[in-house]
């Protein structure tokens, strides 16, 4: 950060300081208009005879709440380290880009249900493309050569991605194994088995790609193991589960998003961009 030159910290200092107080006062008020969309519209679509949609209710009703309290902390931290970006110091730039792409990720999670049956404009678009803007600005302003800017930003942005997807898979598994008719049991269906590991392995990945962000921003093998590892553990359990669930192409488009990331993560063209000299020796 600090071959970065002062005037680029200094705007970034101040993207952070405008794009924090957004998310700690603007993002939360947001959120609660899309939840109050969300559970109306659900209502209605449950009471139209959907019933199984019934479990969508206190899911979206707690995550929209833990996504709103999550972003605006992340919000207040943007605030705190400003002046640390705008000194250079080195921590401070992946741990903003961390910070940036949390409201990218519960955004884009929370548009889910504009999707299907809510009507109207989908404020969590607007949500996730504010810590959008962050997320590429930081990596664009820090000094460094063109290829590996570009490279970082489609492999973090993929990373992104990928968590959003993988997040949102689990949601829908739980969704969906709290209204099974044989509720508490478990139907003698292992495929239906399939179905709720599924949603567990890849919240599971999820913890795994979101901690590679901050590591592969510093150019760190740790990273690039951290985006490797939970990206194949996607594709084993995804593969298999978009075979025996074909009601849709969910986990289909996760397997695309992982091959993507790994893509970024094993041509060495990309590989020698996003990792450190000393530690990329450490992987050949």
């Amino acid at each position: 950060m600090k071959e970065t030159s002062q005037k680029n910290r200094t705007i970034m200092s101040w993207l952070a300081i405008v794009i924090g107080l957004v998310m700690a006062y603007i993002i939360p008020f947001m959120v609660q208009t899309s939840l109050s969309r969300v559970l109306f519209h659900l209502n209605a679509h449950i009471e139209e005879g959907f019933p199984l949609f019934s479990s969508g209710l206190p899911l979206f009703d707690f995550f929209y709440s833990v996504w709103q309290a999550v972003i605006f902390a992340a919000g207040a931290a943007l605030v705190v380290i400003s002046q640390e970006i705008k000194k250079g110091t080195e921590w401070s730039f992946p741990l903003a880009l961390s910070l940036f792409a949390l409201p990218s990720i519960g955004g884009f999670f929370m548009f889910l249900p504009y999707v299907s049956w809510v009507p109207g404009f989908p404020l969590p678009m607007i949500i996730a493309f504010i810590g959008l803007t962050g997320y590429w600005a930081f990596i664009f302003l820090r000094k460094g050569e063109t290829s590996v800017k570009w490279t970082q930003a489609g492999a973090l942005t993929f990373i992104g991605m990928l968590v959003t997807h993988a997040f949102t898979i689990g949601i829908g598994a739980q969704r969906t194994m709290a209204t099974r008719v044989t509720y508490p049991f478990y139907p003698e269906d292992w495929t239906f088995w399939l179905f709720r590991w599924a949603g567990e392995v890849n919240w599971v990945a999820t913890i795994f790609l979101f901690m590679s962000i901050p590591l592969i921003a510093m150019g760190k093998r740790k990273g690039w193991w951290m985006a490797v590892v939970p990206s194949i553990t996607i594709l084993m359990i995804n593969v298999p589960t978009q075979f025996l669930r074909t009601k849709t192409l969910d986990y289909l488009y996760g397997s695309l998003l992982a091959i993507g990331v790994l893509v970024f993560m094993l041509v060495p063209y990309f590989q020698e961009r996003l990792i450190t000299n000393e530690d990329l020796a450490e992987l050949e």
